[in-house]
C-alpha cells in the first residue's frame, strides 16, 4: 500500500535501523521533553515511514530509543487511521486471535503469519502532551500491537514459534541487508 506524505510535512528521511541492531531489542525510554525536538522527530518518522512505504514506525526503528510511534494505517474496512502516540501504553488487546501476514520495516522484504488480537486500545499523549486514546480493529489493531512491541524491545519474530520463527530468522540472516562484513 502506497501512502502520500502529510501536506506541509518537511521531515527528513532517516536511516532505518535493521534487525540485529541492539536498539531494537531494548525497552525505549519515556519522552519527558515535549518540545521542538520531539516535533522534529515525529516529522522525520513520518517522512521515513512514507519513504519506506510502511504503515507504522517506532522511534527505535530510526535509532531513537524513545517511546514514540507514528502510523498511517487502514483497518479491515479500508478506513484510514493517521497519527502518532507519545509514551503509548497498550491497555487492551482482546477479541479473537488472528494469524495474519506481518512484516516490518526493520526486516525488509520478510513476512510471516503472526498471531495478534483483533482489537487493541493504546493510551498515550500527543506532541503537545494532551492525552490521547487510539482504538483499532483488524489490520490497524495489528499495527498498534506491533508498534507497542517495538517500544518494549520486541520484533514480530519474537511472537513466532517453531518453524515460522526459524524460517524468518534464517531469511533475515541470508538477506543482503542482514549480512555483515
Amino acid at each position: 500500500m502506497r501512502h502520500r506524505p502529510i501536506p506541509g510535512s518537511s521531515g527528513t528521511v532517516r536511516p532505518m535501523t535493521l534487525h540485529g541492531d541492539p536498539v531494537l531489542h531494548a525497552s525505549c525510554e519515556p519522552v519527558t521533553d515535549f518540545g521542538p525536538s520531539l516535533a522534529r522527530l515525529v516529522e522525520d518518522m513520518f517522512a521515513t515511514m512514507y519513504a519506506a512505504e510502511g504503515v507504522g514506525l517506532a522511534a527505535n526503528q530510526v535509532g531513537e530509543s524513545l517511546r514514540v510511534f507514528v502510523y498511517d494505517c487502514p483497518d479491515d474496512e479500508e478506513v484510514r487511521h493517521l497519527g502518532h502516540v507519545v509514551n503509548p501504553r497498550l491497555v487492551e488487546a482482546d477479541g479473537p486471535v488472528v494469524r495474519g501476514s506481518e512484516g516490518c520495516l526493520s526486516l525488509p522484504g520478510l513476512e510471516a503469519g503472526t498471531p495478534r488480537f483483533d482489537h487493541a486500545v493504546v493510551e498515550g499523549f500527543t506532541l503537545t502532551g494532551e492525552p490521547v486514546t487510539v482504538t483499532g480493529t483488524g489490520f490497524f489493531a495489528r499495527c498498534l500491537q506491533h508498534e507497542c512491541d517495538h517500544l518494549d524491545g520486541a520484533i514480530y519474530p519474537d511472537r513466532l514459534t517453531g518453524w515460522r520463527r526459524a524460517k524468518v530468522l534464517r531469511e533475515a540472516r541470508r538477506a543482503k541487508w542482514g549480512r555483515t562484513a
